[in-house]
């Protein structure tokens, strides 16, 4: 259900996603001979770095990351903290890590399991890559690979790209847990604006946190992307609230009438809201694509009354598509704009949003906000182009930047990933 909430949430990125075509992971060029999910992973008996003999047979009945990987290999100590990482957060789980190295050096295998801090079980053959038994029982022709074993004894994925496995463990494990959600109206710029809050279990008088949350252009207020983070937020003692922009969702309004500073003049409404809610003690904003240019802009106007920021790969790019005379494809002549652009199905872009994004002081606004920020953005997106997100972190000192390599508009490749980074800088900067 979560999936098809994400397909209507990110409607206007995957239209424009649609003029090019779907774009092919490394899992096409450097994964075609891993072994595939399904079939029976193939048994072994290597040495441990230790000396000892490991089996993985021996783990029959538990999920087994394989990680293929070697201290000489560029990409491998790249992804190293990764894996470490996923390691930490999944073996309390019950997930069993087994590094299998192509090292042939033993000392030069410790020291870089030193130097990464890598503390899981670590088997090796000592022999070239090409070489081993294990490469071609596998079908590895690349590292770093990975392959997940399934508690059968079955390949469940074969990848050689870190954040599918941390995708796969994550859904692995359902949380259980079930948000408590209040549906709420508030007057916007253009009529009635729909939200939802959700606030943990305070008690009387006790007050915390609310944090606002800002969707992007053909977007809702519903979807993982938001509620991965708000469900996390609640369970930590943090509330929120997300809205639809006037001409969006549920809201009031009509689409063509939307612009930048409307949905500027949405967002203080929602913040006027929650500021007279007595259990509120600080505001923070977080904006996805167009969203974050409508948070970066508040924040700027609003200054110290807000306590921190979140922009995901806000979408700057808009003023220079409106500057160049195109909108998601849509061409047009920004000097005379037409009354409205069709843009897909009943959607219509007006003349005032093109008129506005023309001159909008995006940037010059955003920067009279000095409080702690994030900026996360991938290098993969084709929609706004990450040196637009890079620009508001080298403007915003102090801030924090997340590049999240192949990763898309809408985080797809792991979205679990993005919104765990998100829910962890509210939590460290809010609590």
């Amino acid at each position: 259900m979560k999936r098809i909430l994400l397909a209507a949430f990110l409607m206007a990125a995957t239209t424009v996603w649609a003029q090019f075509g779907p774009e092919p992971d490394f899992d096409s060029k450097y994964a075609t001979e891993l072994v595939k999910a399904g079939t029976q992973a193939p048994d072994f008996k290597m040495k441990t770095i230790d000396g000892k003999t490991f089996k993985l047979s021996q783990l029959k009945g538990k999920t087994v990351v394989l990680d293929f990987w070697a201290s000489w290999c560029p990409d491998c100590r790249k992804d190293a903290p990764e894996v470490v990482r996923m390691y930490k957060e999944y073996a309390p789980q019950g997930i069993e890590f087994v590094g299998v190295s192509m090292d042939t050096d033993v000392e030069a295998w410790r020291k870089a399991c030193e130097q990464f801090g890598i503390t899981y079980t670590q088997v090796s053959e000592l022999k070239k890559f090409k070489e081993t038994d294990i490469a071609k029982a596998y079908g590895v022709k690349w590292i770093p690979s990975m392959v997940v074993v399934d508690k059968e004894g079955k390949v469940a994925l074969s990848t050689v790209l870190t954040y599918k496995v941390d995708k796969y463990l994550k859904e692995l494990r359902p949380t259980g847990f079930k948000p408590i959600r209040e549906r709420v109206t508030i007057d916007g710029d253009h009529g009635k604006l729909q939200a939802v809050i959700q606030k943990p279990d305070l008690k009387p008088g006790q007050q915390c946190p609310m944090v606002v949350f800002c969707h992007g252009f053909g977007g809702t207020k519903e979807g993982p992307l938001f509620e991965l983070i708000t469900d996390s937020l609640q369970k930590h003692g943090i509330a929120s609230i997300r809205f639809d922009f006037n001409g969006h969702g549920e809201s009031e309004g009509k689409f063509e009438e939307m612009t930048v500073p409307n949905e500027i003049n949405d967002a203080k409404k929602v913040i006027e809201y929650v500021r007279d809610l007595r259990y509120v003690s600080k505001i923070a904003l977080v904006g996805h694509s167009q969203g974050g240019v409508v948070a970066s802009m508040t924040a700027g106007e609003l200054g110290s009354d807000i306590s921190a920021v979140v922009l995901m790969a806000p979408a700057a790019v808009l003023r220079d598509d409106a500057i160049r005379g195109s909108t998601f494809g849509k061409q047009y002549n920004p000097l005379d704009p037409p009354e409205y652009v069709e843009l897909w199905g009943p959607q219509r872009l007006g003349r005032n949003y093109i008129k506005t994004a023309f001159s909008l002081p995006i940037y010059e606004t955003a920067a009279n906000y000095h409080g702690p920020a994030l900026i996360i953005h991938g290098n993969g997106d084709r929609i706004v182009p990450y040196t637009y997100g890079l620009r508001f972190h080298q403007q915003w000192k102090g801030s924090e930047y997340v590049l999240q390599e192949y990763f898309d508009h809408g985080f797809s490749q792991n979205i679990y990933r993005t919104t765990d980074i998100v829910s962890d800088f509210l939590l460290r900067t809010l609590k």
